[in-house]
């Protein structure tokens, strides 16, 4: 347009016989024309205003590109506890196996005591006074939690551990199945040599989770649910929520070989959670997506998009608006370079003047901004009605 312009300024007279002043009006017409403020402006008040609007909505995002590739998700991988259930598992039954029953009880509740996952805080919160002196504590990364009382290790974890410490037998093996086909979390107490009792957590799903998985499906997108659960408790709780495919038994690394997976076979992959365990794959993924209210500090820290009420309708939402922005951007850069150029053929035919150049360049600019702005009160959802974000800020 520069150059453009010092031709006709320069040239004009000689060829088209304009005067010399009229010949530099029209190239003040061309590069006023020219100015880009309408397409410079255009994407980020857009993207502004979408991110202002997923706030609104308690959806935190750090960044318009993971808004922007929000759009061409595929799969979405999703933790169980807390992030498909309520993450307030309450203890239902337990079974003494070998010992005296209360004395089980008061070793298990002050060993789940130390730890801060849902599951041992609901056999603490149940089990009465945790009174007993554990240390060299440990956690067992997706396992469970070992500590020393006295002169004894004791320990408190999932199905996967003992097995591994080779403590299963039989019976036990029936016990469990019993409780995980149920749906039901389980976690024994051991010894170095004998299993002691065992204890079965429920979780209940989230009314939300099925109505995101339906409007999920409904966008073309994939669920896979990923837990440390045993596969039993993974099945039937992958049912209940009407997931497609769910693996069970992980460990974070395996997770993480999970999503690793998913992105080798060409798919863009979200992965929403808001444990510790889940913070590597979070990283991983293409947009991770972590539940803000009962997330952890590293699961928050490692995720690209943050739901402050863990409610999983807000996914589809951001899906819904991360679709809405591309197309008003489209329409913002259309329109924006769509004026200019019939503007700029109006003044190359001498019908242009410099009041239509200024209404193409800031008339333009107001346009698109006004454009941008309507994504302010999109409407995102459909399952639910509008009125609120479901998030009050506290």
């Amino acid at each position: 347009i520069f150059f453009l312009s010092i031709a006709v300024a320069l040239l004009s007279p000689w060829f088209l016989g304009w005067t010399w002043l009229h010949s530099f009006y029209k190239a003040l017409v061309l590069l006023v024309i020219g100015c880009p403020c309408a397409l410079v402006i255009s994407t980020p008040v857009t993207i502004v205003s979408a991110l202002a609007r997923a706030a609104r909505r308690g959806i935190l995002i750090k960044g318009g590109v993971y808004l922007e590739v929000a759009r061409h998700i595929m799969f979405i991988a999703l933790d169980k506890t807390g992030t498909i259930t309520e993450g307030k598992p309450r203890l239902v039954a337990y079974e003494t196996i070998n010992g005296d029953p209360s004395e089980i009880a008061r070793d298990a509740a002050s060993l789940s005591a130390r730890s801060d996952h849902p599951v041992s805080r609901a056999i603490a919160e149940s089990l009465g006074p945790a009174d007993r002196p554990i240390v060299a504590f440990k956690a067992l990364a997706g396992r469970g939690v070992e500590g020393t009382l006295g002169d004894r290790t004791l320990f408190l974890g999932n199905h996967r551990l003992i097995e591994e410490m080779g403590l299963c037998s039989e019976a036990l093996e029936s016990a469990l199945r019993g409780h995980e086909e149920k749906g039901r979390t389980t976690a024994l107490l051991a010894s170095s040599t004998e299993v002691r009792g065992l204890f079965a957590v429920a979780d209940t799903i989230k009314p939300s989770s099925r109505d995101a998985i339906t409007d999920l499906r409904e966008l073309g997108v994939r669920t896979i649910m990923l837990t440390g659960d045993n596969q039993n408790t993974a099945d039937s709780i992958a049912r209940e929520a009407g997931i497609e495919e769910c693996r069970g038994s992980l460990l974070p690394a395996d997770k993480l070989q999970a999503i690793r997976d998913l992105k080798d076979g060409g798919a863009l992959v979200a992965m929403t959670g808001d444990g510790i365990n889940d913070a590597p794959a979070l990283a991983l993924s293409d947009v991770g997506i972590a539940m803000g209210a009962a997330g952890t500090d590293a699961a928050i820290e490692a995720a690209d998009v943050v739901v402050m009420n863990d409610d999983l309708r807000r996914i589809p939402e951001l899906i819904r608006l991360s679709k809405r922005t591309r197309a008003i951007l489209l329409q913002n850069i259309t329109f924006a370079l769509g004026i200019k150029g019939v503007f700029l053929v109006l003044a190359l035919f001498g019908s242009a003047t410099m009041w239509m150049a200024v209404f193409a360049d800031m008339g333009a600019s107001l346009l698109v901004v006004a454009n941008g702005l309507r994504l302010l009160h999109s409407r995102l959802q459909s399952r639910e009605t509008e009125p609120g974000s479901g998030y009050q800020p506290g």
